[in-house]
């Protein structure tokens, strides 16, 4: 899509990008908190993934910034290399080595994930996105907003924080909560959409300026009123001396060795989530839309690079600001820019309202996100597409729920390749014993494709045999034959001669040159031998 086309569709675009906004604010702050950055490392990486990724990626559907899967790398390699502006080079590094991962066309690795892992994710992200906004709902503010682990860092997990929260409810974060969750519900009927001036309007904007209404009227109230916990905590951030309070990195660390093995690890990980996000926001883009992977690695690459001189957390694409991008009706990768300048703009210059957003009111629009992310008819249309779609799908969200996103997509990967073994095994050759006449030869059509995947099926197959047998094996079809499976059917041709069985292949002509037919060979093994 041409430069000039993005603007275009500014009015969708704009829109979008504020409730983008909306979700990118807190959980920009929360991850710098449990990385133990500076907050205004959350809030650099946040303005780079929009503006600077924004701009260089090809994916017109996805949000990066920082990402809550590299929190606790972040906060290790902090305690490793002794300080912040250390780890810096260590997040210039790492873009500088997506660059080349880029180059070097790796994107292609986006395209091995199968389709029912990335589906799995979705869902588990979604049910993720619930149960952690859940308590911020309740007013139970104690995880840090944009955590997506099981297990936390105060020790507590997903599941014991909503144990835990009932002994912190707050009336007034449930209240607004609850008022924000039925105008975001109102919002999606037909009602509000047939009313233009109100179409116009995101839902989740009004749902959070009414929060803000309402934690003013609550203020000072015994039971309603709530303390400066339960909103959005903002750095101090001085406009006319910005560049005075980015943290710079250290220019020795480009050649401390430590320094690269953090690079590295940083490289691979946000690489990997970054392909898995662009997997999965393709496949939610109402327009399918394929993202250039090669190129998304390039422009996640120079987003890192920019936010580690600029003093940045490292930047990922994220799923959560991806998917309320597309909830939100987003039509061209200037959403992401947008919201981008949205974070500098309202940070420098409206701090004071920004700091009277309640988490409660974030927690209502999130908790939208997370249901649609993860509808009870996604499980139920996976679960009608038969066991080897199902299972990894299942797998898969479990996983994620219960450990971590990496891991969870590991183990669904794992289920989806004993699901390919198990196919392989059984479908590399055709043979109907149905069809076949006792005397008749037994025949055997091996299919386009035969890779040493397929060698347990063959060799089981080849090893029942009964002596005496006449048996053809047609590789007419066939276009790829691994050397280990000609291997097995040449130790066969030796066997055959011993059980009295009467071995012909065909088809291999074009490619050996030879040809095996009852009526043409003296010494089978000789033949097999000399032409495979």
């Amino acid at each position: 899509m041409k430069l000039y086309s993005q603007f275009s569709y500014w009015k969708q675009d704009l829109p979008a990008s504020v409730v983008v906004f909306l979700v990118a604010l807190p959980l920009c702050l929360g991850i710098a908190l449990a990385s133990g950055a500076p907050l205004i490392s959350g809030i650099i990486a946040g303005v780079v993934g929009g503006f600077v990724v924004g701009i260089a990626s090809g994916s017109q559907v996805g949000v990066s910034g920082p990402a809550a899967g590299l929190a606790v790398i972040v906060l290790a390699a902090i305690d490793q290399l002794g300080s912040f502006e250390s780890f810096l080079a260590a997040v210039i590094l790492a873009g500088v080595l997506q660059v080349v991962l880029g180059l070097v066309r790796a994107g292609v690795v986006a395209y091995y994930f199968p389709s029912a892992v990335i589906k799995g994710m979705l869902a588990a992200i979604g049910l993720i996105i619930i149960l952690k906004q859940i308590p911020h709902a309740f007013g139970y503010n104690k995880d840090y907003e944009g955590d997506m682990d099981f297990f936390q860092p105060d020790d507590h997990n997903t599941l014991s924080e909503l144990y835990y929260m009932f002994g912190a409810m707050s009336p007034g974060s449930l209240i607004i909560a609850a008022t924000g969750l039925l105008i975001l519900i109102l919002w999606e009927t037909r009602a509000v959409r047939n009313v233009k001036i109100l179409a116009s309007i995101p839902g989740p904007l009004i749902a959070v300026m009414l929060g803000i209404v309402l934690g003013k009227l609550f203020a000072g109230h015994p039971t309603l009123g709530l303390n400066t916990s339960f909103f959005v905590q903002l750095p101090t951030i001085d406009p006319t001396n910005i560049m005075a309070a980015l943290p710079s990195p250290v220019i020795s660390g480009f050649t401390d060795l430590e320094v690269w093995g953090v690079a590295l690890t940083i490289a691979i990980v946000a690489s990997i989530e970054t392909l898995l996000c662009v997997e999965a926001t393709d496949k939610m883009d109402p327009e399918k839309r394929i993202t250039p992977t090669d190129r998304e690695l390039l422009a996640q690459g120079l987003g890192n690079i920019v936010a580690g001189f600029l003093g940045g957390l490292p930047i990922t694409q994220v799923i959560v600001r991806s998917s309320a991008n597309l909830q939100a009706g987003n039509r061209t990768r200037m959403s992401a820019v947008y919201h981008g300048i949205l974070l500098l703009l309202c940070v420098l210059l409206l701090p004071g309202l920004l700091g009277s957003i309640p988490l409660a009111s974030l927690a209502a629009v999130l908790l939208l996100v997370g249901y649609k992310l993860a509808k009870p008819e996604l499980f139920r249309k996976m679960a009608k597409a038969g066991p080897s779609q199902f299972i990894p799908f299942l797998v898969t969200v479990i996983g994620v729920v219960f450990t971590d996103l990496l891991t969870g997509v590991a183990l669904g990967m794992v289920v989806g390749f004993f699901f390919i073994l198990r196919n392989n095994f059984l479908v590399p050759f055709h043979f109907d014993a149905k069809e076949h006449r006792e005397g008749d030869p037994i025949r055997i059509e091996l299919s386009e494709d035969v890779s040493f995947l397929n060698k347990a099926s063959i060799l089981r197959t080849l090893s029942t045999i009964p002596d005496g047998s006449h048996v053809v094996i047609d590789a007419s079809r066939n276009v790829n034959l691994d050397p280990d499976v000609t291997e097995i059917i040449e130790d066969q041709a030796v066997r055959a001669k011993a059980h009295g069985i009467i071995l012909e292949v065909i088809g291999l002509d074009s490619r050996t040159g030879t040809g095996y037919s009852p009526g043409n060979r003296k010494d089978l093994d000789e033949a097999m031998n000399n032409s495979l």
